[in-house]
């Protein structure tokens, strides 16, 4: 059993919104507290992990009973606290809209399968956030790349993971698919 803090309550939401809550709970902790921030959203997982390493807040792990995750993490001192800054090239979904139209670029969708494959942009390479760490070779860092998620969140932490790896034109669609208003694809697998 692991001993916490404080418990954060964040099942049933949705994407920004179990990191969303964490920062805020995470404000009022002092350092070296750890919280608990339980969640049903698959995506959280790697949400959290991405989150806490772009913050300077430990990801302690996380455990599984039935649908909720468990996440631990334990605030940051002020020495080893990160300011957050966000991904500084962006691109809004008109903008990625004409882009792809040039047809040498790489999207990469960073949502979980489910998300994917209820919808995504045709040619889109689906390579969910928890995975990109290990699957980064499989992309091509001389395209320009463009990041899209469902809000904008993730794939800023995709594209901060891109950056680092020395993928030089990287972008993140700030508006992502929940206001994308062009073609959309189906997947059955």
């Amino acid at each position: 059993m692991i001993k916490t803090d404080q418990i954060l309550d964040a099942k049933g939401l949705a994407c920004p919104m179990p990191i969303v809550r964490t920062k805020k709970a995470m404000k009022d902790l002092e350092p070296g507290q750890v919280i608990e921030v339980q969640a049903t959203d698959k995506g959280s997982l790697a949400d959290m992990k991405a989150w806490a390493k772009s913050s300077g807040n430990q990801y302690l792990g996380s455990s599984e009973e039935g649908d909720v995750l468990k996440h631990y993490l334990r605030k940051a001192d002020q020495t080893e606290e990160k300011e957050e800054v966000q991904f500084p090239h962006t691109v809004t979904n008109a903008e990625l809209q004409e882009q792809l139209g040039r047809g040498d670029v790489l999207l990469l969708d960073v949502r979980e399968p489910a998300e994917y494959a209820f919808g995504h942009i045709e040619g889109a390479v689906s390579i969910p956030l928890g995975e990109l760490e290990t699957r980064v070779q499989e992309l091509d860092a001389e395209k320009e790349v463009f990041v899209i998620c469902r809000t904008g969140n993730r794939s800023d932490l995709a594209a901060k993971q891109l950056a680092e790896k020395g993928f030089g034109r990287v972008k993140n669609a700030v508006e992502g698919m929940s206001q994308w208003a062009g073609e959309t694809k189906q997947s059955n697998s």
